[in-house]
């Protein structure tokens, strides 16, 4: 879903791809979708005329940054001053907004412009990329994942189609995901609404539906409200390696570390589901305890680095805003 996930690798010198249009996996593709008359053949045809190879595509998924990055080296890329700067002034112009989400759907107002300051720089960066070269790149030449991103594609097409947007024109991240929240196409079907009620669903152009559509998204994931999000501890002792996994899922309890912290987790109950983990910070190993709203927000990109990133920021932008009151 994530636009977050930056390359860090260069361009990759290749031979002049095949043409889409024409080829047989294409064919076969288009045949599919068009099967049902939602998305008529005409208008697949003339997108796949004009969808191009990108090998910068296939070099971006491949290294993404949450897979290559350690915590200390992945959190100065987005709690920085200028990100809480213009997140606050995001805050204030949209406060209206972002008050009406949070009555609605129980998500802080700070964590929903944190999420879409880590995402677009709150709407500022949205990707280069047209969605159709993204997602034709992905789903017919990059083996590892072409199921889930012809999958994406057809929703794409039935997005389009909906929405009556021309498909070779939707810009976005390398994997395809777009607007102010970096929505993939079966998200944007799926959770996208339109806040402002003016009969459309725009999350490219419209922060209003942008910020309900966030919200909605991690109301529908499972978001509690008013519940905790992570907490850090101290521990006494080396970390249990059968506790501290690499599991996002809360599936350890707050009794399980009752007595292996130096604070103590008395304000929580002993069957509290918690995720520790560990975190190589700059000061060394952190250990945390994911509660189940974190674990929300991995769904919206399966990354501790990415929800903890999320979550510090939104502390920043609410001790900002509440200094300023």
């Amino acid at each position: 879903m994530s636009g977050v996930m930056m390359s860090l690798t260069g361009l990759t010198a290749c031979a002049a791809p095949e043409p889409y249009l024409g080829r047989d996996d294409v064919e076969a593709f288009i045949a599919e979708v068009s099967a049902d008359g939602k998305v008529e053949r005409a208008t697949l045809e003339a997108a796949f005329k004009q969808a191009v190879y990108q090998q910068k595509i296939v070099d971006a998924i491949s290294r993404p940054a949450e897979k290559v990055l350690t915590w200390k080296e992945y959190q100065d890329i987005f709690l920085t001053e200028k990100r809480v700067t213009e997140g606050q002034q995001f805050m204030t112009e949209h406060a209206a907004t972002l008050a009406k989400a949070e009555q609605t759907y129980g998500v802080p107002a700070e964590i929903v412009a944190a999420i879409i300051g880590v995402e677009t720089f709150y709407g500022r960066i949205k990707g280069g990329y047209r969605v159709i070269d993204a997602l034709s790149t992905l789903a017919f030449d990059y083996p590892p994942r072409s199921k889930f991103f012809r999958s994406e594609l057809a929703q794409f097409f039935l997005l389009a189609a909906e929405e009556q947007r021309d498909p070779t024109e939707p810009v976005g991240s390398y994997a395809g995901a777009m607007g102010y929240g970096q929505f993939i196409p079966s998200s944007y079907r799926h959770y996208a609404v339109d806040f402002d009620r003016d009969g459309k669903r725009d999350i490219w152009e419209n922060p209003v539906d942008a910020i309900g559509s966030v919200a909605n998204y991690l109301a529908e994931h499972g978001w509690q409200r008013d519940d905790d999000i992570t907490a850090a501890v101290t521990l006494k002792g080396a970390a249990p390696a059968n506790l501290f996994t690499a599991d996002l899922r809360p599936t350890a309890t707050i009794g399980d570390l009752a007595t292996l912290t130096e604070n103590p987790l008395s304000g929580w109950q002993q069957n509290t589901p918690v995720a520790p983990m560990i975190l190589n910070g700059k000061q060394g190993e952190e250990y945390w305890l994911g509660f189940n709203n974190f674990y929300v927000i991995t769904r919206y990109n399966h990354s501790r680095l990415y929800a903890m990133a999320v979550y510090q920021l939104s502390e920043q932008l609410k001790e900002r805003q509440l200094a300023n009151q």
